[in-house]
This record gives structure tokens, C-alpha cells and sequence, in this order.
């Protein structure tokens, strides 16, 4: 009996030992399932025409901008005789490479086509002094291209080439835009080949750069560099809403502050250049300077708001007006004036030729004198005259 019980508890100890190692190495060994599993119910089909019945896409968001956008962004490449080009600035670098002497060489950058009629837009300073101008396509496609017009002061210039069946790039509205939203740069940079990069906007309405005449900058941090200059900033729809054209950069290479031109802008500066040939500006003919409260306190003018007239050019209409050194220029017509800037694109916008009213103080007084707007002269960098 006692030889029984000892078999037996042996047997027990080698069943336990081994339920406890399948329990440990094996344990769906030991799962029974409690019932069979109830298939779910097949979901309803949607009805037709419903977002629900609309096929899913694989690719989204800013995948998809870029899938629209970049067909219509090309290569340029520009042949320039030696030139010598007084912008150069120690920070800013604009994208075609950085400012300054330069031999004969063969420049790059890049454009964007905004009509299937084959019109681009670029930067000035991509084909400025440009004896041969080639386009290459996304698609492989090259050709020769057209100089329609070019205008220095903002740096946009429309050129034409004649391909069938072109890419065309959907114009946005730079004036939508917010700090915050997402935008894509899309170029050529260091002739590496088409590429994609992509950040948000980071500033709107830069001024005071010292880049272009009129500024009216796009800040992004979308990663751009030379041989990006003339390229495209899109949104997340796909849509045109900036010309990429300088960086703030000390070495060359991106550091995160990159500069577009408005699409508006641009828009309306290849319209004139289509149609006239030319940009037309007013002008007035007046060097301001800034109101400081410093200066104001320091010239005794009080509470008023405005620039500073610092010279008047002869025969220009501002003279033929009246207007002296040391007047405080304070509207424009209906405009305030509060600022240099604020005068340059408040003048720049009037017709040549129209009549308007300025407003001055002058030793205490406010004077209305009548002026007649001219046309703004060819563009002379640097010349601070509006």
C-alpha cells in the first residue's frame, strides 16, 4: 500500500511539473476556447454619393501638394556675361548664389509656369544680364525661353516659352495666409534636381531687408537654398502663393529664414509686363526719413505722425507742389502715412498723371496742397526717393 501511495504521488508531482511548463512555454497549448466566435455583421453599404462611397487615396496633406504643384516648377539655367552687381549684402543671399562680382558663368535657378500658354514666373536677378535662357521641365523636356520684361524693384520677371500640353500651377491668394499654416518650397537647389521641402509661414509683410525696392516678404522656415531663387512656395492645396527669392543666411545654406514674394504681387507685375512691357508707378519725388519720437522731440514738432521730408527733387512734382525740406509729410490723399514704406507703396500705387492731395505740417500748421502724380523713373537701386 505504502509502495502505491508513493507511485501515485509521484505521478501527481510529474503532472503538475508538467502542466506548470506548458503553462509557462506553451500556454495556447492549454486554451479552449468557451464558444464558437460570432462573425460580425457586415457594415451596410453607403449610398452613392456620399463622402463615405468616394474611394480612399493613398497619399494626402501635403503629399498631394506636392504631387499637384511640382510638374509646374521648372530649372533655369541662364548664360551672364561678367558682371559686377552692387546689391551684395553680408546676410542675405539671394537664391540664385550670393551677391556680388561675378564672372561668365552659367547661372541657375528655378521658375514657375502660371499659364498653359507657357508663361513663367522667376527672379530678376536669375536671368538679369542673361545672353541665352533654358528652361528644363520636370518631365525631362528642355527649350529655350523668351525674355518678356523684368522688374528690378520687386524682382519678378516673366518669361515665355512654347511647349505643347505645359503643367500649369494653380494661383492662390497670398493675402489668406497665416502665421502658423503649412507651406511647401519647391525649387531646384545647387542643381541637385527638383526637391521638396516643407515648414510654415513664419512672418508676413517683412519689410526693411534692404533686398528689394518694394518688400512685402513671405518669412518661411521651409528649408531653401541657393538655386532655389525664382521657385515656388505653395500651400497645402497645391496652390501658388509665393516666389521664393532670398534667404538670411551667413554661410549660403538655409538657417531656417527664407523670403517669397507675394503671388499677388507677382500676379499683377507679370500682368503689366504682358501687357505694357513695363511696370508704371507714381512718384512724387521726396527722400523721407523716419519720424522718430527722438527727432520729433529733438525738431520741436510735437504729437504729429508722419516722415520727415528730408529733400524734395528739383522739378519734381513734390516740388512743383510746394513741398519743402523739413516738412512732416502726414497723408497721402485718403492714406495716413506713418512710415518710409508706407509712403513708397502708398505713392508707388497712384496713376501718373492723376491729381491728389497732400497733407503737410509746417511750423505748426497743416497744410492741403495739390500735387500731380508722375511717372516713377527707371529703377535706381539705392536712391531712396519716392
Amino acid at each position: 500500500m505504502r509502495r502505491l501511495w508513493l507511485i501515485f504521488a509521484q505521478a501527481v508531482t510529474v503532472a503538475l511539473a508538467v502542466v506548470w511548463v506548458l503553462s509557462t512555454f506553451k500556454p495556447e497549448w492549454l486554451a479552449r476556447p468557451l464558444a464558437t466566435p460570432i462573425p460580425p455583421a457586415p457594415l451596410p453599404a453607403p449610398e452613392r454619393g456620399t463622402a463615405a462611397s468616394a474611394a480612399p487615396t493613398p497619399h494626402g496633406g501635403l503629399a498631394l501638394a506636392a504631387r499637384l504643384a511640382s510638374p509646374a516648377v521648372v530649372s533655369i539655367a541662364a548664360s551672364k556675361a561678367p558682371t559686377r552687381n552692387s546689391r551684395g549684402r553680408n546676410d542675405f543671399f539671394d537664391l540664385f548664389g550670393p551677391r556680388g562680382e561675378r564672372g561668365a558663368q552659367l547661372g541657375l535657378g528655378s521658375g514657375v509656369i502660371i499659364s498653359a500658354d507657357g508663361v513663367l514666373l522667376t527672379n530678376n536677378h536669375v536671368v538679369e544680364g542673361a545672353a541665352d535662357i533654358e528652361v528644363q521641365l520636370s518631365d525631362g523636356r528642355q527649350t529655350r525661353a523668351t525674355l518678356v520684361g523684368t522688374d528690378p524693384e520687386t524682382d519678378v520677371a516673366v518669361l515665355k516659352i512654347s511647349l505643347p500640353n505645359l503643367p500649369v500651377i494653380p494661383l492662390g491668394d497670398a493675402k489668406g495666409l497665416q502665421v502658423g499654416d503649412a507651406v511647401l518650397a519647391i525649387g531646384n537647389p545647387f542643381n541637385v534636381g527638383q526637391t521638396v521641402t516643407s515648414g510654415i509661414v513664419s512672418a508676413l509683410g517683412r519689410n526693411q531687408l534692404g533686398i528689394n525696392v518694394f518688400e512685402n516678404f513671405i518669412q518661411t522656415d521651409a528649408a531653401i537654398n541657393p538655386g532655389n531663387s525664382g521657385g515656388a512656395l505653395v500651400d497645402e492645396r497645391g496652390r501658388l502663393v509665393g516666389i521664393n527669392t532670398a534667404i538670411f543666411s551667413r554661410s549660403g545654406g538655409s538657417l531656417g529664414i527664407g523670403f517669397a514674394i507675394p503671388v499677388d504681387v507677382a500676379r499683377q507685375v507679370a500682368d503689366a509686363l504682358r501687357q505694357d512691357g513695363v511696370v508704371t508707378r507714381g512718384w512724387i519725388g521726396v527722400q523721407p526719413r523716419e519720424l522718430t519720437p527722438e527727432l520729433a522731440e529733438a525738431l520741436k514738432l510735437g504729437e504729429v505722425r508722419g516722415v520727415l521730408v528730408g529733400g524734395v527733387v528739383a522739378q519734381a512734382p513734390a516740388a512743383q507742389a510746394g513741398i519743402k525740406p523739413g516738412d512732416v509729410l502726414m497723408r497721402i490723399g485718403e492714406q495716413a502715412i506713418n512710415s518710409p514704406a508706407e509712403l513708397l507703396s502708398t505713392v508707388a500705387a497712384l496713376k501718373p498723371r492723376s491729381q491728389v492731395s497732400v497733407a503737410v505740417q509746417r511750423d505748426g500748421r497743416t497744410l492741403a496742397l495739390p500735387l500731380t502724380v508722375a511717372q516713377r523713373p527707371r529703377p535706381q537701386r539705392d536712391t531712396g526717393q519716392e
